[in-house]
């Protein structure tokens, strides 16, 4: 019985010890591997750079804005006179003026109550028609007048070849000077009234194209031929027209011929000009890319912010109607274009080597070089109107260091630059950032665990 227990024992025991065993050489091997793996991410080159080829393409330099389609040519047509709206008009399909609809040059818009103004007219005409009666009887009194004062004049004369004698007493002489005296005075008394009564004439006929006016403003009819961009009123409102005609319509003139107008900030407008060829796209047309050209720039700038802009008129055809007003249109200006050239990303001309990078002491001159062009003319390929004509530096990977190329740069599209060099050839290796396996390392390592020393080999000598 105890020889069993006993037998029982030692093979547990031996058996759990085995499992004992296992489990702490498999602890051993992963902790080596670990050790290893550690060592080996800490020891890796300082010149581990993370690289772009040269790449050879097209390259087109744009300024980039926002504007709004508008039309090329709007008229307001307001009301000048007061009154009700009774009635709208018919558009060329017979259909009542409304929004969108398409108007002939005369159509009649809306129609204004002209009981009061036809009022006015009536009085007008009846007055006149006084002013042309008062006329004709000043022409009749002139005639009479005109008789007495030939009678008059000819009793003078008789009168004046007798004379005070015995054949005409002194108060006959005298009277017969003093008719013809009076009658010469009522005859223009009798011209004057006549030209009184004409004048009256001449005043209320104008009294009555005023009013005649007046009462064909209460027809509110389109000035040219286009289509509604906006209706202001609605039947039953009344609009009253003092020192500013009430806005009733907006009418756009051709739809064909639409412009953007375009918010330019001031470092840019420099690079825009007229006849310049420009690209838009608008939300409602995803994917379509629509042409247009540069037709004038506002010299009235406007500050927001302390952020000057100008606004810049882009004309653009529309023939097919697709683009409608009051669209958000993002532009870009053609600055410059080229074909089949050498660029690298702007990234690689904005990075900066560490010292301990440098294949030699040139390349600490020649980061001292672009730094100062950085600061000069701002970073290559930040700003999307930048025309070029500069210099830059690019690094090239030599081992575990690089060096130097200095470079003419052209124009830039935001993200990509073009660059000249004798030494440059497509497909050449440049770098972008430097040792992105080594930060990524320390950045998720913690800050309180040993690194292990890391020797550094000297740069090689030339």
């Amino acid at each position: 019985m105890f020889k069993k227990i006993i037998k029982k024992s030692t093979q547990y025991y031996q058996e759990h010890s085995w499992r004992h065993l296992s489990v702490i050489a498999l602890m051993v091997v992963l902790g080596l591997a670990g050790a290893i793996w550690f060592w080996g991410q800490n020891h890796q080159s300082s010149g581990v750079f993370r690289t772009v080829p040269v790449t050879r393409g097209n390259l087109q330099a744009t300024i980039s804005a926002t504007g709004t389609v508008e039309p090329e040519e709007l008229v307001d047509v307001g009301a000048q006179v007061a009154g009700k709206i009774v009635a709208f008009g018919q558009d060329q399909d017979g259909k009542p003026v409304d929004y969108g609809s398409v108007v002939a040059a005369g159509t009649i818009l809306a129609q204004i109550d002209d009981s009061l103004y036809a009022a006015d007219v009536s009085l007008a005409k009846a007055q006149l028609a006084e002013a042309k009666a008062n006329v004709k009887r000043a022409e009749a009194d002139l005639g009479q007048l005109q008789a007495k004062l030939f009678q008059a004049e000819r009793d003078w004369r008789r009168a004046e070849k007798l004379g005070p004698s015995d054949a005409l007493s002194q108060s006959d002489y005298d009277a017969a000077l003093s008719a013809y005296k009076v009658a010469k005075a009522n005859l223009n008394v009798g011209q004057a009234a006549l030209v009184q009564a004409k004048e009256t004439v001449a005043q209320v006929e104008a009294t009555l194209r005023r009013a005649q006016q007046n009462l064909d403003y209460c027809t509110i009819k389109s000035p040219v031929k286009g289509v509604i961009i906006d209706r202001r009123v609605n039947i039953g409102q009344t609009v009253v027209a003092s020192l500013n005609a009430p806005s009733l319509f907006l009418i756009a003139k051709d739809l064909k011929r639409l412009q953007v107008w375009a918010s330019v900030n001031e470092a840019d407008i420099g690079n825009i000009h007229p006849g310049q060829p420009v690209t838009f796209t608008v939300d409602a047309h995803p994917g379509v890319v629509f042409q247009g050209e540069v037709g004038k720039v506002r010299l009235n700038a406007t500050m927001t912010q302390n952020v000057v802009t100008y606004t810049v008129e882009v004309n653009t055809d529309n023939s097919d109607g697709r683009l409608i007003p009051y669209l958000t249109a993002n532009l870009k200006f053609i600055v410059a274009e080229r074909q089949n050239v050498l660029m690298v990303p702007n990234a690689a001309l904005r990075w900066t080597p560490q010292p301990d990078q440098l294949a030699s002491n040139s390349g600490q001159k020649a980061r001292a070089d672009q730094n100062a062009e950085a600061e000069t003319q701002g970073a290559s390929g930040d700003r999307e109107d930048q025309k070029g004509q500069g210099r830059g530096v690019l690094w090239l990977p030599q081992g575990a260091y690089v060096r130097p190329l200095k470079v003419s740069l052209g124009p830039s599209d935001g993200s990509m630059t073009e660059v000249q060099s004798p030494e440059l050839k497509e497909g050449m290796q440049v770098v972008l950032a430097g040792q992105p396996q080594e930060s990524s390392t320390a950045s998720s390592a913690s800050p309180f665990t040993p690194q292990p020393f890391k020797k550094k080999s000297p740069p090689p000598s030339h």
